[in-house]
């Protein structure tokens, strides 16, 4: 495999697949792939001890160390945490291959232990967070502030 991977191509990418979907990222939460993974680990949790109708303010209060994300309030932690995840494989498939395949999104769900309960419907409906040349790419943050319309399948 050719590895293209330069010290903080991670969050370059990171930061520039949740910017494209229009929804802001907290500093230092996800800094290194292992940051993004630990926090995405604790958000899934929450939210699903909280319920996937939760939003960010619930969880970010109901978790410590998420604090930064009370920034972020009310929009949908499911539409959030599907953003983050496919952002993270975004970023390390560009960081550490040159780019990914989906069979790395399979691989990547089952070894990070990051796998939502109905990830493969999450994906399918949400397209424009794995694709950037999606055509709707920068409306995924509206879908999040409306989460009983898009996101009912998730969690």
């Amino acid at each position: 495999m050719k590895l293209c991977y330069q010290s903080g191509d991670f969050k370059k990418y990171f930061m520039e697949n949740m910017k494209a979907l229009n929804l802001s990222v907290p500093a230092n939460l996800f800094d290194t792939s292992e940051k993004a993974i630990a926090t995405a680990s604790l958000i899934l949790g929450a939210i699903q001890a909280l319920g996937k109708e939760a939003t960010i303010a619930e969880v970010a209060g109901a978790t410590v160390g998420l604090e930064k994300l009370l920034v972020l309030g009310a929009i949908s932690a499911s539409g959030y945490i599907g953003a983050v995840i496919g952002s993270i494989i975004v970023a390390t498939g560009r960081s550490l291959a040159g780019g990914y395949q989906i069979s790395d999104v399979f691989i990547f769900l089952e070894r990070n232990n990051l796998k939502l309960d109905n990830w493969n419907a999450f994906y399918s409906h949400n397209p424009e967070i794995l694709d950037k040349n999606h055509k709707f790419r920068n409306n995924f943050g509206m879908k999040c502030k409306q989460p009983s319309l898009y996101f009912q399948y998730a969690l």
